[in-house]
C-alpha cells in the first residue's frame, strides 16, 4: 500500500514554490493531462499564481508523485488537477493527498469536476454528484460537491 503519510504532503502558494519544484509539478501535470490523456489544451490556466491557490504534492527522491491544487472561489473551495504519476498509481497516495487537502479546506464547502469513472472514488470523501455529466476536452466529467456539517 502507501508508504507516504500525511506529514509527507508538501503545500505551497505559487510564490513559495522553488522554481525547479514548480517546473517539475507543471511537467507532471502536462504529462498526465495533455500527453497521457491526449488532450491538447492550455493546462496553465492562470489560476496557479492566484494568492489564495494552494499547491499540494507528494514526492519521492525529489520527483513529484502526486499533485492537486485548491482554488478559492466565492464561498467554496475548488479542488482540481488531481493526479498521480503512472508508476505510483494504486498505492493509496491519492487518498493521502485528498485527506490532507480536505483538512486544509476545513468546513468550507468544496467542489470539483471529476472524471466520471472516478466519481465513486470521490464519493469516499463525501463528494456527491451535483449536476449533469459533461464532456471536457473529450473526457466525460461530472460535477461534485462536498458540504461539511458541523
Amino acid at each position: 500500500m502507501c508508504d507516504m503519510a500525511e506529514h509527507d504532503v508538501r503545500i505551497a502558494s505559487f510564490d513559495e514554490l522553488e522554481p525547479h519544484t514548480a517546473y517539475r509539478l507543471w511537467q507532471l501535470r502536462e504529462s498526465v493531462f495533455v500527453v497521457e490523456q491526449g488532450c491538447p489544451y492550455a493546462e496553465l490556466d492562470g489560476r496557479d499564481t492566484e494568492l489564495t491557490t494552494k499547491h499540494l504534492w507528494l514526492e519521492h527522491d525529489g520527483a513529484p508523485t502526486a499533485y492537486l491544487r485548491i482554488l478559492e472561489d466565492p464561498g467554496v473551495a475548488r479542488i482540481g488537477r488531481v493526479l498521480v504519476a503512472k508508476p505510483w498509481r494504486g498505492r493509496g497516495i491519492a487518498d493521502v493527498l485528498m485527506r490532507h487537502a480536505l483538512g486544509e479546506i476545513g468546513n468550507l464547502p468544496s467542489r470539483l469536476d471529476a472524471q466520471s469513472y472516478l466519481a465513486d472514488w470521490y464519493a469516499r470523501f463525501d463528494f456527491k454528484v451535483s449536476g449533469a455529466d459533461f464532456l471536457e476536452d473529450g473526457i466525460p466529467h461530472v460535477p461534485m460537491t462536498r458540504h461539511v456539517r458541523g
